[in-house]
């Protein structure tokens, strides 16, 4: 008797805690105009410690043809009796259709238990029209001005003024350089003669001259010689023209052996004596010194230089600063003209953020 008792008592505790679990939902208007909004409160009755999970609606999706779920919101808990607590949902429901709509129940999971509440109605309305007259209504309303706000704008204004100063700038240097021409110089390639060649050919027009056989002897041994100077200074790389004829013997010791040097010893020697003590010398005199010169010239030529030689031409300091000033000039628009395309491109980045 006890333990049926007990039994009964059990199952009637069990069945009244259940019976207490429980989803309500209510509407706060079952009539509603076209486009306007009513709100469906889903309320579930649980334990404090119960999982309850509502039924989740995207954005503008339908709760049933025609009517959207706009948005839901969580209210905060109330405390119910034997520890139960009340959890609530506010969901904001439209439509833009006119019908009586049929809201199904929705379900509750508490614990994993489905539980469902009533089912509801919704009466969607359009307002009435009188088309006859029309007076009544008025017309459309103007286009409506945004608020400006000048610190969204100001950054892309200023940008923009600078823009236009760099162009401007870079426009008035642009002029200048215009306006300055350019220096052309042109690099040329001319044949050179070689230091014999050039010797030989001086050598050949003394013959041509007839100095040899002239009675002038100071004026063919001074070209005679003066001939020898140049070759030698521009075969050996000293400064022959200014030198003394023992100068030159001595520098020339250093490099050529004595018995190549004792005829042209001897040529400059009988040169000085014809133009500082007035030496008078004989034909065939002449014709060995000439001789002597000759073989001197074949016996130190070089023949393995370059015959061709780059000329560059020499330019002035104002065309040196003139030059300069161009690369400046170049460097300084090249410069301006980058900031600029960066600074249109970012203005116009910013101009599309703020209208769209």
């Amino acid at each position: 008797m006890k333990r049926t008792i007990f039994l009964i008592a059990l199952v009637t505790s069990v069945l009244r805690s259940t019976a207490q679990v429980s989803v309500e939902a209510v509407i706060d208007s079952i009539q509603i105009f076209v486009g306007q909004q009513a709100h469906v409160t889903l309320t579930a009755n649980a334990k404090e410690n119960a999982k309850v999970e509502f039924p989740q609606f995207k954005p503008t999706e339908y709760i049933t043809p025609g009517v959207e779920v706009l948005a839901s919101q969580e209210l905060e808990k109330k405390e119910e009796d034997n520890g139960f607590v009340a959890r609530s949902v506010v969901y904001t429901l439209t439509s833009f259709d006119d019908t009586l709509y049929y809201l199904p129940p929705m379900t509750v999971k508490i614990d994993g238990k489905p539980y469902k509440s009533k089912s509801l109605a919704l009466k969607v309305l359009t307002i009435e029209v009188d088309t006859t007259n029309v007076e009544q209504f008025f017309g459309p309303k103007d286009v409506q001005d945004n608020p400006f706000q000048w610190s969204d704008w100001s950054l892309s204004f200023w940008l923009s003024v600078l823009m236009l100063v760099l162009l401007a700038l870079c426009y008035y240097l642009y002029l200048r350089l215009r306006d300055n021409k350019p220096i052309i110089t042109h690099i040329r390639i001319v044949k050179r003669l070689l230091p014999h060649q050039k010797a030989m050919q001086e050598i050949e027009q003394i013959k041509a001259d007839k100095m040899v056989s002239s009675e002038n002897s100071k004026e063919y041994y001074t070209k005679l010689t003066d001939t020898l100077r140049k070759y030698i200074e521009e075969r050996y790389g000293f400064n022959a023209m200014e030198m003394t004829s023992s100068e030159i013997i001595e520098k020339l010791t250093a490099t050529q052996d004595e018995s190549a040097l004792s005829e042209l010893r001897h040529l400059f020697l009988t040169a000085d004596l014809v133009k500082f003590a007035k030496y008078s010398t004989l034909i065939n005199e002449n014709d060995m010194n000439l001789v002597n010169a000759i073989d001197f010239i074949n016996q130190t030529k070089l023949e393995n230089e370059p015959v061709e030689e780059t000329v560059k031409p020499e330019l002035s300091e104002e065309d040196l600063r003139s030059q300069k000033a161009r690369r400046v000039l170049k460097t300084i628009i090249i410069g301006i003209s980058v900031v600029c395309l960066m600074l249109f491109t970012y203005v116009v980045y910013t101009l599309y953020q703020l209208l769209n």
